[in-house]
């Protein structure tokens, strides 16, 4: 298969064939991350620049390392350092980093759409590294390249989300990609917290945590994102643990080799128990560490797509 692709924007956008191809070039530069001196020349020459306009230290990181790993030099954007703060637009900030001779852009923003927005504006590649509840594609690329890595496959599975279903862009983007693999997805979560029709994606919706976890091959705990309840409509937090959250006794009455899985940050006592972040069946730091594989893939592939791009051109 031959990557055509300048931009990274979601998984709703991408076919089966493409996830797939994204998962086995992840797999050879997780190689890389095992060696010595864990370094390629895959894009020496190229500029990364991370323009994140909302709280990360995961995501960030990782897409620095990733980038790094390639050779690639880097820049980091914060707008409250920026000219975002004197009233400088999305698109006019994009349009300055291209002019300076940038390749890629990896944005995050907390508007749904803004990375789309930004990509239909510049000839560089956008990579989506978060946008409003929308999409959050390499996270959900890393959760499902995990899931491959410790069951073997995805076609088949049963996996589990719970937590915030309505403001998490990981469940989206985790839906889409599952999904179009073969895997059962159940959504599980409050009433209040499942957005309206989100059957239509190709779940099932229970709000019996029990019920899920009893045939799960994996279970994927959101966070609970209590800064984004202005009508104070989350369930209060000792209740919403008493009730979805993950423990061991919990997942005593699931498969023996369940696995857990988490986005970070985990709110500890809330969505899961401290035992269970940090018992066997977790592989939340395998996440992590797997996302670095993830976003080399994604950066060597998009600025390969932009390189053919502009031999066409």
């Amino acid at each position: 298969m031959v990557w055509i692709k300048k931009d990274l924007l979601g998984l709703e956008e991408l076919t089966k064939e493409e996830i797939e191809f994204i998962l086995t070039t992840a797999e050879s530069f997780k190689e890389v991350t095992t060696r010595e001196i864990k370094k390629v020349p895959a894009l020496r020459g190229k500029t990364v620049v991370n323009l994140f306009y909302e709280p990360s230290t995961r995501t960030r990181v990782s897409f620095e390392v990733a980038a790094k790993r390639l050779s690639a030099d880097v820049i980091n954007i914060a707008p409250e350092t920026s000219s975002v703060r004197k009233g400088e637009t999305l698109i006019d900030t994009g349009r300055n980093i291209e002019a300076l001779k940038a390749d890629i852009i990896v944005v995050r923003h907390n508007a749904s759409g803004a990375a789309s927005m930004l990509a239909r504006h510049l000839s560089i590649s956008v990579v989506n590294a978060g946008d409003g509840w929308h999409e959050h594609p390499t996270q959900a690329l890393l959760d499902i390249f995990t899931l491959k890595e410790k069951l073997g496959k995805i076609e088949g599975l049963n996996v589990v989300i719970v937590g915030d279903i309505s403001h998490s862009r990981v469940a989206r983007s985790n839906i889409r990609g599952l999904t179009k693999l073969g895997a059962k997805v159940i959504v599980c979560a409050p009433e209040i917290l499942i957005p309206p029709a989100i059957e239509e994606m190709g779940v099932e919706v229970t709000d019996d945590i029990d019920e899920a976890l009893k045939d799960a091959d994996a279970v994927n705990v959101l966070r609970m994102q209590f800064e984004r309840d202005e009508e104070a409509a989350f369930p209060e937090k000792l209740e919403y643990f008493r009730n979805f959250g993950i423990t061991p006794e919990r997942l005593k009455k699931a498969k023996k080799n369940i696995i857990v899985m988490h986005p970070g940050p985990i709110n500890r006592g809330i969505e899961m128990s401290s035992e269970v972040a940090d018992g066997i069946n977790s592989v939340i730091l395998e996440q992590v560490t797997n996302g670095i594989a993830v976003r080399m893939a994604v950066l060597f592939l998009v600025a390969q797509a932009q390189d053919k791009l502009a031999v066409r051109g």
